[in-house]
């Protein structure tokens, strides 16, 4: 008789607890449905911003590649008449004239170089213990502390990696890497100006931001070095744009 009783409560119980059980997971399934809008929470095709940058920088090596190609054909076109190759031929004298002014020829002479790099790990292959991730890399903030610290000082020309900047020039960080003009680069970051190298120094070496980098540097074992040397910057090669740019005057000065 208590053997068939306790099995009643057995079977009582499970009569009540499926239906709890079941409004339960009813319940977590319609959250589940109104938080994702009926789309997967997590899907594995969603785009990453590493991914969209690196198809981006395809695109722009396929666009560069077209440009490359029809430059020829724009080069050995002198116009329909001669009105027009003497105006072309103005303009490009115009051009050439102040392509030195806008980056956009080779530039030799003294000069520094500046560079950065991510933090490397010890002899036993450990980081400092108390560091974080974000205190191990190089960050956007170090490079444009560097770059206008160099510019202030009258650097003539500055280059960083194998790209002439200009003034649309905009180093940008997009996680580990360094995007510059459509084009990703992993550290050592390293930056060439040709000017007075002295002044240059000095002009680092006031720069608050600059400063607080060293200081990173000797703490968690960033990478910072400078060198006064000869060097020889390339000229500026993408199309040149300016979107915003508006002429003074009726002649444009």
């Amino acid at each position: 008789m208590k053997a068939r009783d306790a099995t009643v409560r057995r079977r009582s119980a499970w009569r009540f607890g499926v239906p709890v059980v079941c409004a339960a997971a009813g319940l977590l399934l319609g959250a589940t449905h109104g938080v994702s809008g009926g789309d997967e929470i997590r899907r594995s095709d969603a785009p990453r911003l590493v991914d969209l940058v690196r198809e981006t920088q395809r695109s722009v090596d396929r666009l560069t590649a077209e440009r490359d190609a029809l430059a020829p054909q724009i080069e050995n076109h002198h116009g329909g008449s001669p009105t027009a190759a003497a105006a072309l031929a103005a303009i490009t004298r115009r051009a050439d004239a102040l392509a030195p002014e806008a980056a956009l020829t080779p530039l030799r002479g003294p000069g520094l170089v500046v560079t950065l790099n991510d933090a490397q790990r010890d002899a036993q292959g450990r980081f400092p213990r108390d560091a974080s991730p974000d205190d191990l890399v190089v960050h956007q903030q170090d490079i444009t502390a560097v770059l206008n610290a160099l510019w202030s000082a009258g650097a003539e020309g500055i280059q960083m990696q194998d790209q002439r900047l200009i003034a649309t020039s905009a180093p940008r960080c997009v996680g580990n890497t360094l995007l510059l003009n459509g084009r990703t680069y992993s550290p050592p970051y390293v930056i060439t100006a040709i000017g007075d190298a002295a002044a240059m120094q000095r002009a680092l070496a006031a720069a608050p931001l600059v400063t607080l980098y060293k200081q990173y540097a000797v703490r968690f074992g960033l990478g910072y070095t400078e060198e006064t040397r000869d060097v020889e910057l390339v000229g500026y090669t993408a199309p040149v744009r300016m979107r915003f740019a508006e002429p003074i005057g009726p002649l444009g000065y």
